[in-house]
């Protein structure tokens, strides 16, 4: 976390096929080793898949599901007094979005990935329940607030 100033954002060139910044960050969080063509496969069939499913525009899809995933409060840890207690906070939208993107990827398998975005756009799937659990967690600490700073 820098002290002097804040640093300036990078801008993340659009994927070529679907003209998406959005796409070329989740090809970004979904690639390995510096493996970007066996990202873009991963992402690119998993899209297909959903438009054989579906009948929707995928990228309709894919943003649909990050949306619903995308956490409004989390919990963080602050010491008062000898004794940890979970803080709610609201989240950050760059935080939002990158979370979104880690917990999608986190539960989505190479070959399950096109279901995880449906799911999250039906509300369902693994990456929402992790929403829903991180707010259950912040709405039971809400006492807490007061701690936050």
């Amino acid at each position: 976390m820098p002290r002097r100033r804040e640093i300036p954002k990078r801008d993340i060139p659009a994927d070529p096929i679907y003209q998406s910044p959005l796409v070329s960050k989740f090809i970004n969080c979904v690639m390995s080793d510096g493996k970007r063509s066996t990202a873009e496969r991963i992402i690119y069939k998993s899209f297909d898949i959903i438009k054989e499913k579906t009948g929707d525009d995928p990228v309709k899809v894919f943003k649909k599901a990050i949306d619903n995933v995308k956490p409004s409060l989390e919990v963080k840890s602050r010491r008062v007094g000898g004794s940890n207690y979970q803080v709610p906070v609201e989240v950050n939208p760059n935080r939002r979005l990158s979370l979104s993107i880690r917990w999608l990827v986190g539960f989505a398998m190479q070959e399950k990935l096109a279901n995880e975005f449906m799911d999250a756009a039906n509300l369902r799937g693994g990456a929402v329940k992790k929403r829903e659990d991180t707010h259950r967690m912040a709405e039971a600490n809400k006492a807490f607030a007061h701690y936050r700073w």
